[in-house]
């Protein structure tokens, strides 16, 4: 059997602690499915005093990781620190440039640093494993970067954050508020006490644009992605979608166009029926459209430490079962160097159309005003719904109107909804929001 592999860990929270536990209980059928020992030689952490349910005291104590990365007897780094900043951006770069292999959990990180960190990797010839990066347990990374080699990739879309997808499965199955379903999963712990990175959802752009780089062999590029949370959804929305055959998802797609990727996460309307509609609660789910293969779905357990635990044993299984001398694959999927410069999609027409609700004066001429913007913005209506009448604190009279569009730009919607804004008949923000039809049901 070939010599142990000894790993020092960067972080002993939830995931580290669990990936700590997995490590030492399952010690024997890891050596036996890598060919070799993994073993934990060393740990940086806060707190020493911590309960972690198990003895760490065998193993070398650092209370800086990035020292850690330096100085310590391994042959892997898994960061498990979170954030694009320091101490885990030094800490990672340091164990690379010491050519030491490295396992992350850190999308934030790789967001930010991926493209400068997987190119430092190449030149060290050692491996950047980051399946736990990208939805959780779900091994997306591995099946982009290896088993999809060849195919031609032309979107990617996926709901990729648990706490968002729980928020909106719990308002259509409970009829409850987002406010009151966002207090709820703060409860439970799927919600941190400032949930405003999930729900805004910077969480899943950056997952989305690691996913971007290793579809369509781009750079990394975080900044360029339309981005719009899910804290404007109102159980009226929820219903309205209900009543139309849709459910409600914030989804992260990015695609190939003629004049670029389009990268975008907002909330989305799906038709019910099709796969991607029931995922429910905090599970995650990422498809795949290629030429080869068709239209590959994944879904599962996206976050908490036992999944994402997982997906980091995993990676480093992965680095245990390679051999020295080997040439490692290019962790994006291909050399950093030839990686393109991303190029941002112009402005296209959405091909699902639009959904659109308003809250109107109960009036004569209302409905001629409303067709009347959307032809002169060029937006042809699938449907137009009178939705029930109800006083407003006014007192005068209003009514829902919901549209369903045809295939139309972004820009046309906006501007068409913004000229009804001038008309002096609305209550309320209008509410926009994209559908979206996957190919397969």
């Amino acid at each position: 059997m070939a010599e142990p592999l000894r790993i020092g860990i960067a972080g002993l929270g939830t995931v580290g602690s669990a990936l700590a536990s997995v490590l030492v209980s399952r010690h024997a059928l890891l050596a036996d499915a890598c060919g070799r020992e993994i073993v934990i030689t060393a740990v940086a952490a806060r707190d020493r005093e911590r309960n972690r349910g198990i003895d760490l005291r065998a193993m070398e104590w650092f209370d800086d990781p990035v020292e850690l990365a330096r100085n310590a007897q391994i042959d892997v780094f898994v960061e498990l620190i979170g954030g694009d900043g320091d101490p885990a951006h030094l800490a990672v770069e340091a164990a690379l440039k010491r050519g030491v292999h490295v396992v992350t959990a850190n999308k934030a990180l790789l967001a930010r640093h991926g493209v400068a960190l997987a190119r430092l990797a190449e030149e060290k010839g050692v491996l950047l494993n980051f399946e736990a990066a990208v939805a959780g347990g779900i091994p997306v990374i591995k099946a982009m970067r290896e088993s999809l080699t060849g195919n031609r990739v032309s979107r990617v879309y996926g709901i990729m954050n648990g706490t968002c997808n729980y928020i909106l499965t719990e308002m259509e199955r409970e009829g409850f508020t987002f406010a009151e379903c966002l207090k709820e999963a703060q409860r439970l712990g799927y919600a941190e006490a400032d949930p405003t990175f999930d729900i805004e959802g910077n969480d899943t752009a950056h997952k989305l644009a690691i996913l971007t780089s290793l579809a369509f062999g781009t750079e990394i590029s975080a900044d360029n992605i339309y981005l719009e949370g899910i804290s404007n959804i109102s159980i009226e929305d929820i219903r309205a979608a209900d009543d139309l055959g849709y459910r409600i998802k914030l989804l992260g797609v990015a695609q190939r166009t003629e004049s670029g990727i389009e990268q975008r996460v907002h909330p989305t309307m799906v038709p019910k029926d099709s796969v991607i509609a029931q995922v429910d609660g905090v599970t995650n789910a990422v498809a795949i459209e290629s030429d080869v293969l068709g239209e590959l779905l994944m879904s599962g357990p996206g976050a908490g430490g036992d999944a994402t635990a997982s997906a980091v044993m995993g990676d480093i299984a992965d680095i245990a079962k390679s051999r020295p001398g080997l040439q490692h694959g290019p962790a994006l999927g291909q050399p950093a160097a030839k990686l393109l410069p991303y190029q941002r999609a112009k402005m296209r027409s959405h091909e699902g159309g639009y959904f659109i609700r308003l809250t109107v004066e109960d009036r004569a001429g209302v409905f001629a005003s409303i067709a009347k913007n959307m032809a002169d913005n060029k937006i042809s209506l699938e449907s137009i719904v009178q939705r029930a009448k109800h006083h407003a604190p006014s007192g005068l009279g209003h009514q829902t109107v919901v549209l369903v569009t045809h295939a139309t730009t972004e820009a046309s919607v906006r501007a068409a909804v913004d000229a009804i804004k001038h008309e002096g008949y609305l209550e309320g923000a209008p509410q926009v929001i994209r559908i979206e039809r996957p190919k397969s049901g």
